[in-house]
């Protein structure tokens, strides 16, 4: 694809519209892991448009996979290249674990359910191999292990790896195998389905433990009974699930220098909508212009001792 069909590509939101996804405003009020919150039905996606892969710090990723965990959505970025040269369109990269396509893949994906075959890692390309069809296939060409190894070109060990799926191919042994086995070998990547590979409990535990506001960090924690994360780069502040209420309460804190304060109100009500939660905006004085939100002042929120308070006021 030539670099004018690349910039001529469909936008993230039009694509997503066009499927009947409801989307959030555009969250930039202040700097944030992610540029919309997108869903359709129980599929819900985080994503953040980056030009340039290499802009996605480790600390955006790892933000945004654990509120993607949290509310159970699927977290993307979307880039056109890297510093060096322009992604390919059909392949899947990751950047700090998090999934990452150009914005035809994920046109491709989500108009027409086409899902990448292609997957970049270290040192090169590999696709996922399909290890009931090249076994079956195997035994029906009456093949040995050993004789289809050497037909392909590679170790018995590695194929035995392809057909208990313990081993990635690279682009090269797929076409190998497709040409000795007539049939199609490689699983397309539905990033939508693949299992996220999990961090470590600590590392979230950790995150947990940054909190920008130590009052909220000092009333949240009372809560023991539900499931708090606060967060630093997104519209609000932290993430309260309630599961004896099935309940989830997404809350913003106000700065005591912040300008844009209706600004980030009006992306916090929009992204609530998306996430199915309640919002909740705590105030230092000054309340925001639009009323669609509960506030609190910071005082009569630091009297909260419980969760149940929070969802009186919610």
């Amino acid at each position: 694809m030539s670099r004018e069909e690349r910039e001529r590509a469909r936008s993230p939101e039009e694509v997503l519209k066009e499927a009947g996804f409801r989307i959030s405003e555009r969250c930039c009020a202040r700097p944030s892991c992610f540029d919309y919150a997108a869903r359709k039905g129980k599929r819900l996606i985080l994503f953040k448009f980056q030009p340039e892969i290499n802009g996605f710090s480790p600390e955006d990723s790892q933000e945004l996979e654990a509120i993607s965990r949290v509310v159970s959505g699927v977290s993307l970025l979307i880039s056109k290249k890297t510093r060096e040269k322009f992604l390919e369109d059909d392949t899947v990269y990751t950047r700090y674990n998090v999934w990452a396509v150009t914005p035809r893949t994920f046109e491709n994906m989500i108009l027409r359910n086409t899902y990448p075959l292609i997957q970049a890692g270290p040192g090169g390309y590999y696709v996922e191999i399909d290890a009931v069809a090249i076994r079956r296939r195997r035994q029906e060409l009456g093949l040995s292990v050993g004789e289809m190894a050497e037909m392909i070109g590679i170790s018995r060990r590695t194929l035995y790896g392809y057909e208990r799926g313990m081993a990635k191919a690279s682009v090269t042994v797929a076409y190998n195998l497709i040409y000795t086995l007539g049939i199609p070998v490689a699983k397309p990547i539905n990033i939508f389905e693949t299992a996220r590979v999990q961090r470590k409990c600590f590392l979230l535990r950790a995150k947990r433990a940054i909190v920008k506001h130590k009052f909220l960090h000092k009333i949240l924690k009372r809560f023991t009974r539900c499931n708090v994360t606060t967060v630093r780069k997104a519209p609000f502040d932290f993430i309260l699930d309630v599961p004896e209420e099935e309940m989830r309460v997404i809350g913003g804190v106000a700065g005591s220098k912040e300008r844009e304060i209706d600004r980030r109100v009006d992306e916090i009500i929009s992204v609530s909508k998306i996430l199915n939660a309640r919002p909740i905006f705590v105030t230092n004085g000054r309340k925001p212009s639009n009323k669609d939100i509960p506030c609190v002042c910071s005082k009569e929120f630091s009297k909260i001792k419980k969760p149940e308070d929070i969802i009186y006021l919610v």
